[in-house]
């Protein structure tokens, strides 16, 4: 039996000194073991060698703010001037070498990618096909992306995935997705000269009243998507499309260093405590490691490494050649076979690469070292009685405030800090209201991934504009909230009998994180 693991806390705040096992390396599954409960626990087991989880416990005390709350990064987080550039400071304790790596990764983060030839060789290699020209037009301010608009106007932050059922067993046992015929992983609307783009995606909002206590009314829209412009033949009739916004980049590498174990004590899969609520950690096949790995980043968890994840964006997005995906064509198709006839950016002083393992590594250690902002109004009573509110409401059963990340030499910046990202970085069943009806690894098309709270209450700052989960259609905090259902959907129901000013506060409370 899988039972929830008894959380508790140090005696003092004094991390140095906690007794966590240093990071050990994961033992990799094969591919033909079969995944159950039992089998995922093993995973993590293996993983971690004799860890033991030490999470932190929920407070109960509302009346002062926690110790070290005010640095939801440790001792990582800024304390700059609050501004659009918010989301773009490096580590606070980063070597001054360090931040040397960290500014040239910056500037390849910003880099404009043009379609080869060039004649430096050094940038060129976009597409055929792709999504945006740099990672800086997808994370703006690095961070989160907007939906596409209603008038077609095509937002390069805004993506739509596509993929095929798939009954065919190696696809099963490793976890990884079929692409569509035609069209592959995901929808580029963009091309190099000489080739269309793959067509157009078009969304309509259907308005949904929904009723609160104290008589206020909110509207939700719920998007409908429609692929227009299909430029290379028609999709497979079984595909299932999900869209997806670019999601904020702050923390990366504190989220990194969670220790697995920890994720585990927090998964619950077979909801043995009976509170309805039953986080499991998704399995996904790493392309870095040929292996099943616990998954964490993502929307619903889907890679397992920030280095991976950084090789998918410029392949996918920008159709760029990494060490992982080293196609010089991108993500072309062999339907698409003028795709395949244009030269591209494979360099031999380059390892043949468009985006070779040095711009790789600079690019991930720019992403894995952007600072999460210090609290703001912590002393505020209305926001302290928002928290104690979040609290009692469950929003902590899946948004779990804080841990304490693990010891690892490699990685020295996030070693064991006191961190507050109000995530478990679990798949949780978010109801058929969220739900994209396309699995992903071992993601139901009903499970998200909790996401982090932390900086949250910038968003409008940094990017100018506020939308909320997987496909941005939530354009207030609180619609974000009456999206939830499922697992969530007893805090949901909280929220609605609240009265107007209990929920402000609780809007709030999660404004300053």
């Amino acid at each position: 039996m899988h039972r929830r693991k008894s959380l508790h806390s140090p005696n003092k705040v004094e991390l140095e000194n906690t007794a966590l096992p240093p990071f050990q390396p994961g033992s990799p599954m094969k591919p033909s073991q079969q995944l159950s409960t039992a089998s995922t626990a093993l995973l993590l087991m293996l993983s971690t060698l004799t860890a033991k989880a030490d999470i932190p416990a929920l407070t109960n005390d509302f009346t002062q703010p926690e110790a070290g709350e005010v640095y939801p990064g440790g001792k990582t987080s800024h304390t700059r001037r609050i501004d659009k550039w918010a989301y773009s400071h490096p580590t606070t304790h980063m070597t001054a070498e360090r931040k040397l790596d960290f500014t040239l990764g910056k500037a390849l983060f910003k880099r404009l990618w043009a379609s080869a030839p060039t004649t430096t060789q050094a940038a060129d290699g976009l597409g055929p096909l792709f999504n945006a020209r740099a990672c800086l037009q997808c994370h703006k301010g690095n961070g989160r992306g907007k939906p596409q608009k209603q008038t077609g106007e095509t937002d390069p932050s805004f993506f739509l995935q596509l993929s095929l059922p798939s009954p065919i067993k190696p696809q099963k046992t490793t976890h990884t997705l079929l692409p569509e015929p035609v069209y592959g992983h995901q929808l580029q609307p963009f091309a190099i000269r000489g080739l269309p783009g793959e067509g157009d995606v078009q969304i309509t909002y259907e308005s949904i009243r929904v009723p609160l206590a104290d008589d206020e009314i909110i509207t939700l829209r719920k998007p409908h998507y429609e692929i227009t412009q299909l430029n290379y033949g028609q999709l497979h009739p079984d595909t299932m499309m999900s869209p997806r916004i670019a999601p904020p980049l702050i923390g990366l590498g504190l989220l990194g260093a969670i220790h697995p174990q920890d994720l585990e004590a927090l998964a619950d899969p077979d909801d043995n405590d009976q509170n309805g609520i039953s986080g499991r950690i998704n399995i996904v096949w790493s392309q870095e490691h040929h292996a099943l790995m616990p998954g964490r980043f993502g929307w619903k968890a889907s890679t397992a490494s920030i280095n991976e994840q950084t090789q998918k964006a410029f392949f996918l997005d920008m159709g760029l050649s990494t060490p992982l995906f080293n196609s010089g064509a991108g993500e072309c198709t062999p339907a698409q076979t003028d795709c395949h006839s244009l030269p591209d950016g494979n360099s031999p002083q380059y390892e043949n690469l468009e985006a070779h393992s040095d711009i790789v590594h600079w690019t991930a250690l720019y992403t894995r070292n952007l600072d999460v902002p210090q609290r703001r109004k912590l002393n505020d009573p209305r926001v302290l009685n928002g928290k104690q509110l979040f609290y009692q409401s469950g929003c902590t059963g899946c948004h779990h405030p804080k841990f304490i990340t693990r010891k690892d030499p490699t990685d020295p910046e996030h070693a064991r800090q006191l961190i507050w990202p109000y995530t478990d970085l679990l798949l949780h069943d978010m109801g058929e209201g969220l739900a994209d009806h396309r699995p992903v690894a071992g993601a139901s098309g009903r499970e998200w991934r909790t996401a982090p709270l932390w900086g949250i209450g910038l968003s409008k700052t940094v990017n100018g504009n506020d939308y909320f989960l997987h496909d941005g259609r939530a354009r207030t905090l609180l619609e974000a909230i009456l999206w939830h259902g499922g697992e969530a959907a007893s805090s949901r129901k909280k929220v609605v009998n609240m009265t107007r000013m209990q929920r402000a506060d609780l809007i709030l409370f999660i404004e300053s994180l």
